[in-house]
């Protein structure tokens, strides 16, 4: 293992407090504020942080902290407000920065000490035992961008930009001179209910700067990135991607300024959007300087190519990296009775091999389907054999996001989003399924039904699990598919494998199919010799306190597996 991976598991629990405290279920399409209502950070209490350690969780990823372009009015506030042309849903996007020194006016319960509420926040969840986390969005900022808050002699972006250059190293946006910014023509921001003075189809932007998602036009599509313009880290991306990293670039030292800002409140880590879309020179350089001032902090990496995960881990520095393209792929397809085994076995064998304990692993996300919506599973226990290979497979973290353990289908258009079975992160909202879980602010499951209440232990025993067990924390990996794919009740949708240390050995086996599986699970010679066991062996499930035996381990356990579960066996 790694010498800088710790010896506990990070488990990860996702929460946009914009929807995780808000009790209000009126859930109008394009909702306002006041219509729809608002979670805050105060609503997140000591009682709700308990529950959440309660859970299994070490680190809270608070989702949407920091300022972003919103059509909501904080005017009488002194915040400008933005042009809804350019602001995607009633509340906007997280991934919009509108200012990186100040945090959400609508999270805040009294909108002038609102960072002092953010700091009180960071300080209750880290008094209950928790670590947090929040977004670092280095990619792209809201086409409004402007800090009111910003520390003395801190100059924002694009502040000293030569605008007349399309690409200039020391620029901090990218160019198309000549030409103003094009709202995409047809979109209706707020819907059709909303009136405000600036909704006019335009937006004052001369010259044009490219689009977060590297559109270097002054036109770019509804389907683009628009709200958002890219970031210059000294890429010249239209003649050939050549670099110009010195002198250090403007923006590189911004960042870390803002970084530095940030991890000084005494954040544990950061969720960094979008790594593949900077270089990774920047990640290389800004991480390893905040480590040495920070050396607790944790960085965490969006990334999806699996061809670059050594890259941005040995020369990027993060601890951890998304593994979407890999494990989260698998699982969904198996999830859906789709796809076999073989897939998760490519992942730690080719995929991901030599860093599989830099992975982190999820079933959900904001960006991803809910496990119960129509377009995903349907049925959140389907999830269980998946949720139990995401935990297990590696010494890696593992993330859920809130609502995913009682079940969230995220059903409904919320406004900017359609029904597309995602929480959304646009618009205001009230989670249903998790409502009822928050019982009006007492966080004690209270107007769940019986299978919310049973999903939400199934997650409570499965995550406890992967904290408590050193097998899992720490523990070695051994596959058995190989040893047991010819006979013994195994398909391509059953999966089996070993995580142990000298001391604990856990023997996992999980059953896709949606039928049950009558299986006999057996240890090759090589690896009972090397565990030094023999003859009769006794096991325990620590998901159930199941007991299962068998009188001689050389011919194998004997174990009826349901539809869709897992066993996780200690011995």
């Amino acid at each position: 293992m790694s010498t800088s991976i710790p010896d506990h598991k990070l488990v990860i629990y996702q929460l946009l407090p914009r929807v995780f405290g808000n009790t209000n279920t009126t859930n109008k399409f394009y909702g306002s504020v006041e219509e729809n209502g608002v979670g805050k950070f105060n609503d997140i209490t000591d009682k709700a942080l308990q529950e959440i350690r309660l859970l299994g969780i070490t680190h809270v990823w608070y989702t949407g902290v920091i300022e972003h372009a919103t059509m909501t009015d904080y005017a009488a506030f002194g915040i400008p407000n933005d042009d809804p042309d350019v602001i995607k849903g009633r509340a906007g996007s997280p991934y919009a920065i509108k200012d990186y020194y100040d945090v959400d006016p609508d999270l805040a319960v009294d909108v002038k000490n609102r960072m002092a509420e953010f700091e009180a926040l960071i300080k209750r969840t880290q008094d209950n035992g928790l670590n947090v986390l929040i977004d670092f969005v280095p990619n792209h900022v809201a086409r409004c961008y402007g800090s009111d808050v910003k520390p003395d002699g801190v100059f924002d972006f694009g502040e000293k930009d030569d605008v007349t250059k399309a690409f200039y190293p020391q620029n901090d946006f990218y160019y198309i001179p000549g030409q103003s910014f094009v709202v995409p023509p047809g979109y209706n921001p707020g819907g059709d209910e909303f009136k405000h003075p600036l909704k006019d189809g335009h937006y004052e932007e001369s010259p044009a700067r490219a689009t977060g998602n590297d559109v270097f036009s002054a036109s770019p599509s509804i389907n683009d990135w628009f709200e958002t313009v890219k970031l210059n880290y000294g890429v010249d991306y239209l003649n050939g991607w050549k670099t110009y990293f010195e002198p250090i670039p403007s923006v590189w030292n911004k960042m870390y300024d803002i970084l530095y800002f940030w991890a000084s409140k005494g954040i544990d880590g950061f969720r960094c959007d979008m790594v593949e879309h900077v270089p990774m020179e920047f990640w290389g350089w800004v991480i390893s300087r905040l480590k040495e001032k920070f050396p607790g902090l944790v960085f965490i990496g969006e990334a999806y190519d699996v061809r670059e995960y050594n890259n941005y881990i040995f020369n990027g520095k993060f601890d951890y990296l998304y593994d979407k393209s890999g494990l989260y792929d698998a699982v969904y397809k198996l999830t859906r009775n789709e796809g076999t085994v073989w897939d998760i076995n490519k992942v730690w064998n080719y995929d991901t091999r030599g860093v599989d304990e830099h992975m982190l692993r999820f079933m959900e996300n904001h960006d991803e389907l809910r496990i119960a919506s129509a377009g995903f599973a349907g049925d959140p226990w389907l999830a269980v054999p998946g949720m139990i290979v995401t935990t297990s497979l590696s010494v890696g973290p593992v993330m859920i996001y809130s609502g995913q353990e009682v079940g969230e289908a995220a059903d409904g258009s919320e406004g900017f989003s359609s029904n597309d079975g995602r929480t959304t992160i646009f618009d205001y909202w009230g989670v249903p399924s998790l409502q009822k879980w928050v019982n009006n602010g007492k966080y004690d499951g209270g107007e769940l039904d019986g299978g919310q209440q049973a999903l939400r232990f199934f997650y409570h025993k499965l995550l406890l699990a992967a904290r408590e067990n050193e097998a899992i924390r720490i523990g070695d990996f051994y596959e058995l598919m190989l040893a047991n794919q010819h006979d013994s009740g195994f398909d391509d949708k059953v999966y089996a494998y070993l995580r142990y240390t000298g001391k604990q050995k856990i023997l996992i086996v999980v059953n896709f199919n949606r039928n049950q599986r009558q299986l006999n699970v057996k240890l090759p010679m090589d690896l009972r010799e090397r565990l030094g066991i023999s003859g009769p062996v006794n096991f325990t499930d620590i998901l159930s306190d199941v007991k299962f035996s068998t009188n001689d381990i050389a011919n194998g356990l004997d174990m009826n597996l349901p539809a869709t579960s897992g066993v996780m066996l200690s011995f």
